[in-house]
């Protein structure tokens, strides 16, 4: 909720009344006070009726960043070390929002994603990547392949997750610019994204389990390629204008 407002996409929040005061809580209004977000106090099922029952008593009314297209895509400026993640058929918005999240917290400067089989800006995407979607920029486009060929074409590697993947994420050393492609679970990346892809590696797993999820997966994958130092600070979408009508977010508050 606390990066909600500090994205200055949070219009107001709204508390159930007799919602305890906690720490969490207080964040929340502290710094709601900061942005100068109006707070209003209403009915728990007024809430409910607004957000469903998947909040805390606690809801912020958000207005998500307008998703980029083909065009700004491929007239976008990128840094040297820039690092994308591309996600090929993922249509849980959960998932989308844990990768989004893991996204974000390793420095990706977009996350790329299709048009069609692919989950859309929701709520629950946005609760699911603790408000990481309200700051990393998205883009969709119709053809996943030839975004990716554009993206070589200015000097990106492409990576793939993929378990069948001899090579795994210890013995690949990808350069940067990196675009970083994750499949669905169960389905993995396309055959036409996979042979688009530099480089496929896996995720050595020496236990019992046999997979991981999609966003857990990202997540080992990001950390084991993406930690190199910056050489310029992050570019932030300039797309305030015309954005998507706003969502009723239920965050934990310590979020």
């Amino acid at each position: 909720m606390v990066e909600a407002l500090r994205s200055g996409r949070a219009s107001r929040v709204v508390i159930a009344s007799g919602s305890e005061r906690t720490e969490g809580l207080r964040s929340v209004l502290a710094e709601a006070e900061r942005q100068r977000v109006s707070v209003e106090h209403v009915d728990r099922r007024e809430l409910d009726a607004v957000a469903g029952d998947d909040h805390q008593g606690v809801v912020a009314f958000v207005t998500p960043p307008r998703e980029l297209d083909e065009r700004e895509l491929r007239d976008r400026t990128w840094t040297p070390d820039a690092l994308v993640v591309v996600l090929d058929g993922m249509t849980d918005p959960q998932n989308f929002g844990a990768c989004a999240r893991s996204a974000e917290a390793a420095g990706a400067e977009l996350l790329l994603a299709r048009h069609r089989r692919a989950a859309p800006f929701t709520a629950a995407a946005v609760r699911a990547s603790a408000g990481a979607l309200l700051h990393l920029p998205v883009a969709r486009v119709h053809n996943l392949v030839r975004a990716l060929e554009s993206l070589q074409d200015r000097g990106f590697t492409t990576v793939g997750l993929d378990q069948r993947a001899q090579a795994t994420i210890h013995d690949a050393a990808p350069g940067r610019p990196l675009a970083l492609v994750v499949g669905a679970e169960g389905e993995g990346i396309s055959r036409l994204v996979r042979e688009r892809c530099d480089l496929l590696v896996s995720i050595p797993m020496p236990g019992r389990t046999a997979s991981l999820n999609a966003s857990a997966a990202l997540s080992v994958a990001l950390f084991g390629f993406a930690l190199r130092p910056r050489t310029e600070p992050r570019t932030e979408p300039s797309t305030r204008l015309e954005s998507p009508a706003e969502l009723a977010v239920g965050f934990e508050p310590t979020t």
